[in-house]
């Protein structure tokens, strides 16, 4: 998708609640299918939001991603395969700018 595209969605899309990606899901799903390779982004916009969160058994925290949005859904890419990924930011302190929070980290360590 286009900047211009993504900023007229987000424009229409003014006063919808956020969803943001949630960190305990993709955490879970790491710890549970050991997979190789890990991305997040936003479904529609992965070329402007998306980027590596896990490879080769480590966790990735410096790839630029950008992982909240009030119109496109933020997903999980497990070795390929898209899914759905979020919680609605008013059920979480995480936003658009949390990087692997503790809490996510603790359940990749146990």
């Amino acid at each position: 998708m286009d900047t211009l595209s993504a900023f007229a969605m987000s424009q229409a899309s003014k006063g919808n609640p956020m969803m943001v990606f949630d960190w305990i899901k993709a955490a879970t799903i790491i710890r549970d299918e050991n997979p190789t390779t890990v991305e997040a982004g936003l479904e529609s916009d992965w070329e402007y939001t998306g980027g590596t969160i896990f490879q080769n058994g480590q966790i990735v925290e410096n790839e630029c991603c950008y992982l909240a949005s009030n119109w496109a859904t933020p997903q999980i890419s497990v070795d390929g395969e898209l899914r759905d990924c979020f919680v609605m930011q008013a059920d979480t302190e995480w936003n658009a700018n949390t990087i692997w929070p503790d809490e996510a980290k603790a359940i990749l360590s146990a």
